[in-house]
């Protein structure tokens, strides 16, 4: 008897599913606007977003300038943005914004094209001018809308963009001191970027590792130097040093750090007599 009823569901189910496609296909191929806006709504309503995407697409224009134009702009860029497609639906809620700026729903067509731009972003060692874009967006968004109820979401968003830009940032620091072992020629601009890098991002999560790599770049680089150029780059290292340890006193790089401050100082000692 179950096997019986779960074929008949199973029939009726197909029936259905083959009906409604039936019914798609040839709203899509008619010119009835009416349509094809009542069977986009039932779509959007039941998430099935990628055929009320395609149906809006076609009706969206002839809605420009009439009232139901605020509702079909925003569900073309939602169902843009539940597809994933995130290039269209950050293009599509900004034109919402511009057309629409005192609708009811524009802050959530702020949020929800600013974190469009977010989706896009890529990770931390490709190119991140998508992130820059998204940070950007963001922080827009978060200027217009302060008490808006997605300021949360959009602080964490930003936060989390912020730290991948910073990472790369010290990635590529860590690389120049990475290839100062092998040419130390590479160890000046380590040494630089390392600096530049504490510098512009004095609340980054990767401040410590940065002084850290920091120093030992400074270190390096005061080691291989010319003696006339020795004394005070040993001295600068040292200062690096004053820095972590003031900053972060249990840090877990302070037991490497302290071996080689012992080398910097006993090379020092050259220089005292």
């Amino acid at each position: 008897m179950f096997l019986k009823m779960k074929r008949l569901f199973s029939i009726l189910f197909a029936a259905v599913l083959l009906n409604s496609c039936s019914e798609y296909q040839k709203v899509l191929k008619n010119e009835d606007v009416k349509a094809k806006y009542d069977l986009a709504e039932k779509f959007y309503d039941e998430g099935d977003y990628k055929r009320a995407n395609r149906l809006l697409e076609q009706i969206a224009p002839k809605y420009i300038g009439k009232p139901q134009g605020e509702r079909v702009m925003f569900f073309l860029a939602n169902s843009y943005f539940e597809n994933r497609d995130y290039n269209m639906a950050g293009y599509q809620f900004e034109r919402f914004l511009k057309s629409y700026p005192k609708s009811d729903k524009a802050v959530e067509a702020g949020f929800l094209g600013a974190k469009s731009y977010y989706k896009l972003s890529p990770k931390y060692s490709l190119d991140q001018t998508d992130t820059d874009k998204a940070l950007m967006k963001l922080q827009n968004f978060i200027n217009t809308y302060p008490d808006a109820e997605y300021m949360a979401e959009a602080n964490i968003m930003a936060k989390e963009l912020t730290t991948k830009k910073e990472r790369k940032a010290f990635e590529i620091a860590k690389q120049y001191n990475t290839i100062g072992e092998f040419d130390y020629s590479f160890l000046t601009p380590a040494v630089t970027a390392f600096d530049n890098f504490i510098s512009d991002n004095p609340g980054s999560v990767y401040r410590e590792d940065a002084l850290y790599y920091k120093f030992m770049a400074s270190t390096s680089l005061a080691m291989n130097s010319f003696d006339y150029l020795k004394k005070q780059r040993l001295t600068d290292a040292k200062s690096v040093y004053t820095v972590l340890k003031k900053y972060y006193p249990e840090s877990g790089y302070l037991k490497d750090a302290n071996k080689t401050l012992e080398k910097i100082d006993k090379e020092l000692q050259n220089y005292s007599k």
